[in-house]
């Protein structure tokens, strides 16, 4: 399996970076929306799983700065 990062990925991850259910996750890290995007957008949603090859963390867990 090719686990090289695309432009296309790339695009994809910056979805997931603008999506107000997954920010809300990311920051708050509790709740419904944290709920939804840790069990079922994790799974099915494609924009967090090419934030997962991206950055490397899952689209519910912090940003650490």
């Amino acid at each position: 399996m090719d686990k090289s990062i695309t432009e296309k990925d790339r695009r994809m991850a910056e979805k997931c970076v603008s999506c107000v259910v997954c920010n809300r996750a990311r920051t708050k890290q509790r709740g419904f929306a944290y709920w939804v995007v840790r069990h079922v957008e994790g799974r099915i949603c494609p924009f967090c799983k090419a934030y997962e090859k991206v950055y490397g963390r899952k689209a519910y867990e912090p940003i650490v700065r």
